[in-house]
């Protein structure tokens, strides 16, 4: 996916893949001190978008919608989030 490192509207990552999946945020702790922008809500769920990182080599949990400036931009560690759900769009 080529939005691997921006923030990601809902519509512009149903354009690459016909699926969004759902996540319950299960752990807001430690943000680190220099993101600014959304954070998630323990307990929340949201819908996400998980991309591999290649700076990272490990999948990150981009919450659609969010909005986070560099270098974070709207991607978070797996161990943030509890996939739930996957919903495809016919």
């Amino acid at each position: 996916m080529p939005h691997e490192v921006a923030n990601l509207t809902f519509a512009e990552a149903t354009t690459h893949a016909p699926f969004v999946d759902y996540a319950r945020c299960v752990d807001a702790s430690s943000r680190p001190a220099n993101h600014s922008g959304d954070w998630p809500t323990e307990g929340k769920l949201y819908p996400v978008r998980v991309v591999e990182s290649h700076l990272e080599g490990m999948p990150l949990v981009h919450v659609l919608g969010f909005q986070a400036d560099a270098p974070y931009f709207n991607a978070y560690a797996p161990h943030r989030f509890e996939l739930l759900h996957t919903i495809w769009l016919n």
